[in-house]
Parts: structure tokens; sequence; C-alpha cells
């Protein structure tokens, strides 16, 4: 797909000087409905990290993208999970066709018109605190354009959560943020541990850590900083 460069450059100046007075939540639902209209997309969705550093559903544009952003968030898999902890864009041309890689996202999508995804990573301060997520009810290759461009575009939704962390208008989603942004360091470098030590790849180590946190009901900082001092996950 070929993006308009000019139409992109003028919906980021738009909605980066449109005002947030009815909030975070309808300001990002806004960014996310101007994202369809852009990119030609069928439905487009926001993932944020919690205090266990876990993706949660923030907003979507329909039921079918708001069954993805959860389906990823429950399950710990897919192509917004992976971006987010990568921090790097993630592609999909048919997650129905990816029951090897994501099996309890491909089942569930099964039954939704939802195929091609793309997630991209939102980052906050240079620290990856969620992710955009768009896409298509049939199979697609998404090519280099439409990844730039929807990596662009997330640097709206950054700049809409930064000013509701600065501004604390987002109540429970600016704390989150803010945890995210404080521990973020601490959970890569324990990632890191574990993948050496564990012969992981990113995505299992991430989720170990999810695992423990979840378990012992504590937060993944506090399971960071156990494997950290200790070597090991807490048991």
């Amino acid at each position: 797909m070929n993006i308009d460069g000019a139409a992109l450059a003028e919906s980021l100046r738009t909605l980066a000087t449109s005002g947030q007075a009815d909030g975070i939540v309808a300001a990002l639902e806004q960014v996310l409905d101007a994202c369809v209209d852009l990119f030609g997309v069928d439905g487009a969705g926001i993932l944020s990290a919690d205090e266990q550093n876990v993706l949660g559903y923030v907003a979507a544009t329909d039921g079918p993208g708001r069954l993805l952003e959860q389906t990823e968030a429950e399950a710990g898999q897919g192509p917004c999970t992976e971006a987010f902890v990568s921090g790097a864009v993630v592609t999909s041309a048919d997650v129905t066709a990816e029951a090897d890689r994501w099996p309890v996202l491909a089942s569930a999508m099964a039954r939704q018109p939802v195929r091609a995804v793309l997630g991209t990573p939102v980052r906050v301060g240079g620290v990856t605190v969620g992710t955009l997520d768009v896409y298509r009810e049939h199979a697609h290759e998404w090519d280099e354009s439409e990844v730039a461009a929807l990596a662009r575009f997330a640097e709206v939704i950054a700049t809409t959560m930064t000013a509701a962390v600065q501004a604390h208008t987002a109540g429970e989603l600016a704390r989150q943020l803010q945890y995210a942004l404080d521990y973020r360091v601490v959970i890569e470098r324990a990632v890191g541990y574990l993948m050496a030590k564990g012969d992981l790849d990113p995505v299992a180590a991430f989720n170990a850590l999810r695992t423990a946190a979840r378990s012992r009901r504590t937060k993944i900082g506090e399971v960071a900083e156990h494997v950290l001092s200790h070597g090991a996950l807490p048991t």
C-alpha cells in the first residue's frame, strides 16, 4: 500500500495539536479512528502496560479489534505482545495460519473477521509502554511503507500518553504507565538474564517473569529485581 506522505503529515499534525478535554481514552479513540481512515485498515486498538508490565486493553475501534487486544493480553502471545517485548514492529499476514506460533490467538481469531495484524511499539521517553495494533479482515502482506508510517503514527499515541502522565489526568492509567517507565530497564535486564540462562526466546523469558509475578501476586518489577539479585525466579 502506498502511503500518502502529505496526508500522514497532516493527520499527525492535527492529532498532535488536538485538545484532550474529554480525557485520555477519548483522545486515544480519536487517534484510532484517524488511523483506520488514513491507512484503510479494518480496525485498530491500543494495549498499555500495567503495573505487572503486562499488556492490557485500553481502546479499540470495534468489537473484533477489542477481542484481538484482549486475547493477546490474556494469552501473552501474538504480534502485539512480541512488538512490546522486542520493541520492534511485528507483522502477520494471517494470524489464523500461525497456530504453531500463536495457538491461542489463531484459534480465537478463526471465528472473527481478523486476519492480517501489525503491532508497533509505543514508546514514552524511549521506553516501550504499549502497542498500536491494526488489522485487516483478509490476509495481507504488510509492506515497508505501511510499517514505517504506522511507526510514525504510534508517536501520536506516545505524545497523548506522555501528556496524561505529566498532567496526572489519566488516573489509574497514568500510575501504571509511570510504573512501566520506572521498571522497564530492570525488567529488560531480567529478561536478558533468563534468556541466557534458560536458552529462551524473549517472549518466553518475559512470560516466565509474568507468570511468577501473577502466581506470587506481586509486581513484575519486584520479580525482575529478585532474578537479578539471586540469579533465579522466586520459588
